[in-house]
């Protein structure tokens, strides 16, 4: 497997990691644990080292998940989680979750992330979304203190704005920006990716096969599982699934020139943008693990990449991919 460093001064990571939350949270029934545990350590036999999870997955049984499956192999990996939910008992992921980033909040949240993780160190932790009510020189001083006190290595933010980049990056360095890109959400391009690369910062990519739309094995009449938060995205209604086909035409079309899947053309195509990118694909089953890893060998070209350009410029993405009010949390 190939590296990438995330940032200017982050850890060297598997240019492909691993995102961990469908494991045991959002995507329906989950599947037995101890298939998930062989899962995560034949990731790490197959090269890779950077994996993500966060408190609120569960909440907290993805992040136990991981530190029962990689505790093992501690000194190969880098693991990623995140602060920033209210949880309180009778907590509800699918109702609206309170934002909670308040320097004594934080430092409760990582010591339970240290416990469940069965670590002495957080590699890299993310505030998982930007608390407006607390001012993120704060946060970022918090984290600055947990860094110093030597339970944190790292600093990350997920989907926060320039703004608030820079103000955190100024206080504390920031290692990684966290936030959704793909060939259908392609936001971060406009202001997001000027500012990661002036200030050294890399981006980690979730949802980088459009939560598996992107992958041609969903069509406008897929069923989704109960309690799969799909099932209540504007963008996965049977009409935009229908609508979207497009762009995964577009991925099998170059696909078939490179004897590559469509997930892998999506995949290649981040990789390609910029070399401190590191997507995060999220999977439970070993073949698919395997085929994200091989995109990491897939060479594009610059006229591969300028004919993906061309083409993806000219589909109309259908459907947001938040409800309103959970878009409303991101970007601030």
């Amino acid at each position: 497997m190939q590296k990438r460093k995330l940032g200017k001064n982050g850890p060297d990571v598997s240019a492909i990691g691993l995102g961990c939350m469908g494991m045991s949270f959002s995507l329906g029934p989950p599947p037995p644990r101890e298939d998930m545990i062989t899962l995560l350590r034949q990731a790490v036999e197959r090269g890779v080292t950077f994996f993500d999870t966060a408190e609120v997955y569960g909440p907290f049984v993805n992040e136990e998940l991981l530190g029962e499956a990689l505790s093992p192999v501690r000194d190969q990996v880098v693991i990623a989680t995140k602060f920033g939910f209210d949880i309180n008992p009778g907590f509800d992921v699918k109702g609206q979750p309170g934002l909670n980033s308040k320097p004594a909040h934080i430092r409760s949240a990582v010591e339970g992330s240290l416990k469940r993780l069965k670590l002495e160190t957080i590699d890299l932790i993310y505030q998982h979304r930007v608390d407006p009510d607390v001012p993120i020189e704060d946060v970022a001083g918090t984290v600055k203190e947990l860094i110093r006190e030597g339970k944190a290595k790292y600093f990350g933010l997920s989907e926060a704005g320039v703004a608030t980049i820079r103000r955190a990056h100024a206080v504390q360095p920031v290692t990684a920006l966290q936030s959704e890109y793909s060939l259908w959400w392609r936001r971060v391009e406009d202001e997001e990716l000027p500012v990661l690369e002036e200030l050294g910062i890399a981006l980690v990519p979730f949802s980088p096969l459009g939560r598996g739309f992107l992958t041609g094995k969903i069509d406008q009449n897929t069923k989704f599982d109960k309690g799969d938060f799909r099932s209540a995205l504007p963008r996965f209604t049977p009409e935009a699934r229908q609508a979207n086909q497009a762009v995964v035409d577009l991925l099998a079309r170059i696909g078939k020139k490179k004897n590559a899947t469509p997930g892998q053309i999506a995949l290649a195509w981040l990789l390609a943008q910029k070399p401190w990118i590191v997507p995060i694909p999220g999977t439970t089953k070993l073949g698919r693990l395997e085929e994200n890893i091989g995109a990491a060998k897939v060479e594009l070209t610059a006229a591969d990449l300028s004919e993906i350009g061309d083409a993806a410029a000219a589909i109309k993405v259908e459907g947001g991919r938040y409800p309103e009010r959970l878009e409303q949390m991101t970007r601030l």
